[in-house]
C-alpha cells in the first residue's frame, strides 16, 4: 500500500504543475569567475563560433578530427572554461580534457548559461 500512497503523493504535485498552479524553474547557472589567466574555450564549429561566440573565447572544435592533437599544444595545468551550443558537446570536452590530464576545467553548458555564468557577452 505505501507504494501506491506514494504514486498519490507524487501525483498532487505533477498535477499542480500541469494545470498551471505551480511552476517548474531551472536550477540558476552557477557563477563561473573568469580572470586573465582563465581561457575560456567554444567547442562548437567554426560556423557556430563565427555567429557568435563569447568575448574573448578561443574555438577549439570538439568534433573535428584534431581536437585531441590541439589539445597536446595547451598547458594542462592552465585554468579552462568549456561552452557549446547546449551542454552535450562541452561535457564531452571536459571529459576528453580530463583525461588528458588537464586539471581546472569547468564546464559551462550552453553558450547562453555560459554567459550568464561567467558574465561575458556574445559577440560576432
Amino acid at each position: 500500500m505505501s507504494g501506491v500512497r506514494g504514486i498519490r503523493l507524487l501525483a498532487i504535485p505533477l498535477l499542480l504543475l500541469a494545470a498551471g498552479v505551480v511552476t517548474a524553474c531551472a536550477p540558476a547557472a552557477a557563477s563561473i569567475e573568469v580572470t586573465a589567466p582563465t581561457t575560456v574555450v567554444d567547442v562548437r564549429t567554426p560556423a557556430e563560433y563565427a555567429a557568435g561566440h563569447l568575448d574573448g573565447a578561443v574555438n577549439l572544435d570538439v568534433s573535428a578530427a584534431g581536437f585531441e592533437t590541439e589539445l597536446e599544444a595547451l598547458d594542462p595545468t592552465a585554468d579552462y572554461v568549456i561552452y557549446c551550443q547546449s551542454g552535450n558537446r562541452s561535457s564531452r570536452a571536459v571529459a576528453l580534457m580530463e583525461q588528458a590530464g588537464f586539471t581546472s576545467v569547468r564546464d559551462a553548458g550552453g553558450i547562453s548559461d555560459a554567459a550568464t555564468a561567467t558574465g561575458l557577452t556574445v559577440v560576432d
